[in-house]
């Protein structure tokens, strides 16, 4: 049987009944959708993630891919592989291209819930499978050389990775010192070397296009350091004819000269890249093209880490989920002790460990967090099904690009750390001894969300995106935005007055993240050296709470979709439903309480410690670490 466990149900109601999704469908860009055919899609992308994805999921971890060093290949194993090719066949991947890329253009909150169900069944299935994706980014950055590239890319299922990190400079993009040098016939020739590309190696597809960060050399203007300085350059594997897309049978000088061991996600191959070293494989060059012919790359790949960041948000809380539902199944069949009412009488009955106080906390605490996360990751797509739409008319919606930059930390870093720790001290917890074994999924399922938090920027890399990027550098506009909302939804009277509590424990936890925006406001201009009484060390208290404002900010965006679903499950509950439909409607008014009553009092103490910042952490002696 299958160690996937979707949640399909809470998929449609957030789609459906919350965010309405059937609004934006009709119309440009997605004018051949409508609410049914999103159904059916979902319906079957969940089918085949739980048969046929998930069919590799634990083989692939036991029997991870193989390298070989004499000559660069990467093998991996034959039921992954399987499992791979049943999703490239369905074409489901088309959901996310335009129509000139040979798409069938979908909403982004559909894309992301097929994303769920995917990532959660086997994630490294949708990184292997993100050519597609990324020959959109290359389709909307290209010149029609590259736009032929990006078809190419599609109908011959070829790979991509994302090529940033080198040894050295690791998440310190503008230190890479990869170089790019101009050829006589327009193509460039890359040198270097690069580290944790994901997908960098494997015998999935005939070719993999690498999206290169290089730092050009003699072109006036441009070269310089930082992360300025960089373009971004297409580097195949093989060559082949840009016409026809066919191989010529030549290898180009792009080779992988290590796989790295790791901890989880081993199916996953993170790959040491050699970019035109004489000395490996057969000593030829690398050579690929300018993307766009522009030296802007690193705004290009700004478009492939955005992606790549709701990707990983959506895997975190898709493993969580799962995680979730394989407890609660396990909680509801595991007979261990006496009711607590009864635990003095030894003759008393055993029961199910649901009846126990602390599991149930933990179920609660594990179904709500899910939930939330969900919702989030649901909800940001709406903001970018806002932008597309608006695209489509000629037009600008920048107040949504402004809320989907705001969000996008907030889905990764937030949603990364949260379902990494619920999956280790909590999911697992719920099995005992037993969730330590490989017996169950779940301790795969915490080995392999630990990446989470690291790739596609670190948590303390999102926490300071999200305060000096997201809410300084936009004056604040974004997150005024998101606020009114959240303050117009605490000042209804919806809710039949089961959420006038909720309600008011979401003001004082609004209150409180703003608060702890401001203070880092105050302390980023008492850095400031020309304002009076300034001290640049003061730099380093925001530098203190970015991880904390990110952690208060999520709280709060997922305690108020929580109360905006409760909400919606109040009205639904008001016009009479099914037994089933009922205890799924309670349990969204419940959950969205428990949130409420259970996380959003500590944003008082969280603010207390903002406030209160001072430096003596920074001033302590290294000795004394």
């Amino acid at each position: 049987m299958s160690h996937y466990r979707s949640n399909l149900r809470d998929l449609e109601f957030n789609l459906f009944e919350v965010f309405d999704l059937a609004a934006v469908m009709g119309s440009a860009p997605y004018e051949e959708m409508d609410a049914d055919t999103a159904r059916s899609i979902l319906h079957e992308v969940d089918r085949l993630a739980r048969e046929d994805l998930a069919a590799s999921f634990e083989d692939a971890d036991r029997n991870p891919p193989v390298f070989d060093p004499a000559t660069g290949a990467v093998t991996v194993p034959e039921s992954f592989a399987r499992s791979y090719q049943a999703w490239m066949n369905s074409e489901w991947f088309r959901l996310q291209l335009p129509e000139g890329l040979g798409g069938q253009p979908a909403p982004a909150a559909l894309v992301w819930s097929t994303a769920e169900l995917v990532l959660g069944a086997n994630p490294a299935i949708w990184m292997y499978a993100c050519g597609p994706s990324f020959a959109r980014i290359v389709w909307q950055n290209g010149t029609e050389r590259d736009q032929r590239i990006a078809s190419h890319m599609v109908e011959r299922h070829w790979g991509a990775t994302m090529v940033l990190t080198e040894p050295d400079a690791g998440s310190d993009v503008g230190a890479g010192r990869a170089k790019a040098y101009p050829n006589d016939d327009g193509t460039w020739r890359i040198e270097g070397v690069k580290r944790f590309i994901t997908s960098g190696g494997h015998d999935l597809s005939e070719n993999i296009m690498h999206l290169v960060l290089a730092r050009p050399v003699g072109v006036e203007g441009h070269g310089g350091p930082g992360t300025k300085g960089l373009s971004m350059f297409l580097l195949p594997q093989h060559h082949f004819d840009v016409l026809s897309g066919e191989l010529t049978g030549r290898r180009n000088g792009v080779h992988v000269t290590h796989v790295e061991k790791k901890m989880g996600l081993k199916v996953s191959t993170t790959c040491e890249m050699t970019f035109g070293d004489s000395s490996v494989g057969g000593g030829e060059p690398a050579v690929g093209w300018l993307l766009g012919e522009v030296h802007d790359g690193i705004a290009q790949m700004f478009q492939v880490i955005e992606n790549a960041r709701m990707m990983v948000g959506t895997k975190a809380i898709a493993t969580l989920s799962t995680g979730y539902l394989n407890a609660l199944e396990y909680a509801k069949q595991r007979v261990q002790g006496a009711d607590l009412t009864m635990a003095a009488d030894k003759s008393a009955p055993r029961v199910t460990i649901t009846h126990h106080p602390d599991v149930r906390r933990s179920l609660l605490t594990q179904k709500t967090f899910s939930e939330a996360l969900r919702a989030l990751v649901i909800y940001t797509a709406t903001f970018q099904d806002r932008v597309r739409v608006a695209q489509a008319r000629g037009a600008r919606d920048e107040t949504a690009e402004r809320v989907n930059d705001l969000l996008l930390p907030i889905v990764k870093g937030y949603g990364s750390e949260r379902s990494w720790v619920l999956l280790g001290t909590e999911s697992l917890q719920t099995f005992g001894g037993s969730g330590f074994l490989q017996d169950y999924p779940i301790e795969q399922y915490v080995r392999d969300a630990k990446i989470d938090t690291l790739y596609e920027g670190t948590t303390a890399i999102q926490g300071q995106d999200l305060f000096f990027r997201k809410i300084v550098k936009d004056r604040g506009q974004a997150l005024s935005h998101l606020a009114g909302e959240i303050q117009a939804f605490v000042d209804a009277e919806s809710g039949n007055g089961r959420l006038k509590l909720e309600r008011e424990l979401l003001q004082a936890g609004l209150d409180d993240a703003q608060a702890i925006v401001g203070a880092m406001v105050g302390q980023l201009m008492s850095a400031d050296p020309t304002s009076e009484n300034g001290d640049p060390r003061n730099i380093y208290k925001v530098g203190l709470n970015t991880t904390r404002l990110l952690t208060a900010l999520g709280d709060v965006v997922c305690s108020w979709l929580l109360l905006r679903q409760a909400e919606v499950a109040l009205t639904r509950l008001g016009e009479g439903v099914s037994a089933k439909d009922r205890a799924f409607y309670e349990g969204k008014v419940t959950g969205a309480q428990w949130f409420a009553r259970q996380v959003l009092p500590k944003l008082a103490s969280e603010r207390v410690i903002a406030e209160a910042t001072d430096l003596d952490v920074m001033d302590l002696d290294e000795a004394c670490l």
